[in-house]
C-alpha cells in the first residue's frame, strides 16, 4: 500500500510561485510512475506532469510547459512540482498521483492511477 501526502498549497497572486511536495510512503518501485493532477470546479481533471521514477522521463501538460516543473529526491520518497508565473486559471486543487503499471498514457482520460492523495489547494488571484 502506498501512501500520498500532499502539501505546499496556498493563496498567491498571479506572477507568483509556489512549491507542492508530495511524501509517498509505503513500497514505492523503482519504475513507478508519479505526478500531479488537477481538478478546478465544473471542470475535469487533468494531467499536470508527471515522471518516471526510474528512468526519470517526464510529461507536462501543455499549458503548464515552461511554468512549471516537477522533480524527485534521490530516495525517490518526495516529489515536488515548482509552480512558477501562476495565473488565475492555474486555480485547482492539486492531487499527487502514483502508479506501479508506467506511465504510458495514464496522463489524459482523467487519470487511471492506484494511488492518490488528499489533495492541496492552490489558488491564484488576479
Amino acid at each position: 500500500q502506498v501512501r500520498l501526502v500532499e502539501s505546499g498549497g496556498g493563496s498567491v497572486q498571479a506572477g507568483g510561485s509556489l512549491r507542492l511536495s508530495c511524501a509517498a510512503s509505503g513500497y514505492i518501485y523503482r519504475n513507478y510512475c508519479m505526478g500531479w493532477f488537477r481538478q478546478a470546479p465544473g471542470k475535469e481533471r487533468e494531467g499536470v506532469a508527471g515522471i518516471s521514477t526510474g528512468g526519470g522521463s517526464t510529461f507536462y501538460a501543455d499549458s503548464v510547459k515552461g511554468r512549471f516543473t516537477i522533480s524527485q529526491d534521490n530516495a525517490r520518497s518526495t516529489l515536488y512540482l515548482q509552480m512558477n508565473s501562476l495565473k488565475p486559471e492555474d486555480t485547482a486543487m492539486y492531487y499527487c498521483v502514483a502508479d506501479y503499471r508506467g506511465c504510458g498514457g495514464r496522463w489524459t482520460g482523467g487519470g487511471d492511477f492506484a494511488y492518490w492523495g488528499q489533495g492541496t489547494q492552490v489558488t491564484v488571484s488576479s
